[in-house]
């Protein structure tokens, strides 16, 4: 098949395959004789298997790495359940950062909506202390000296 039915038939556009065949995801597929790539239906069956990974959160260099084994068939299940831990373990990780953003964030909120309603400038502010909350420190500042001042 050629590129465009190839496209079609893995649920992507013709530029995302030339993407992945230049980030190595996919083998570069034999050219028949007017120099037309040529496709098969393993190469669609990788597409999706990207797709499909992508879709669980993994990055392409994540897959980059084991596609070769699932390719191969070597890819078992105790390979497939130790990447998908560590996935769930990097997603707990990073929901715990989310959670301490949002709460930096709401006490920012909550410290402009008793400031003046006047705007900020960069100058204003002082240098943070360091640790966490140091640019919510900066604003709630900034607005602090602003209602002192103003």
């Amino acid at each position: 098949m050629n590129i465009s039915q190839f496209a079609q038939a893995a649920g992507v556009s013709t530029d995302t395959v030339r993407y992945y065949e230049k980030q190595g995801l996919i083998g570069a597929p034999r050219r028949q004789a007017n120099r037309y790539r040529s496709y098969t239906d393993a190469d669609v069956a990788a597409v999706r298997f990207v797709r499909g990974a992508q879709a669980l959160g993994f990055s392409l260099s994540e897959i980059r790495a084991i596609l070769p084994q699932v390719a191969k068939g070597s890819f078992g299940r105790a390979e497939i359940e130790q990447q998908l831990q560590a996935k769930m373990a990097q997603i707990d990780a990073h929901m715990a950062q989310l959670r301490t953003l949002k709460k930096e964030l709401k006490a920012t909120f909550d410290a402009l909506r008793c400031a003046p309603t006047q705007p900020v400038s960069t100058a204003q502010a002082t240098a943070p202390d360091s640790g966490s909350g140091a640019g919510a420190a900066v604003v709630r500042r900034a607005f602090s000296r602003r209602a002192t001042q103003g």
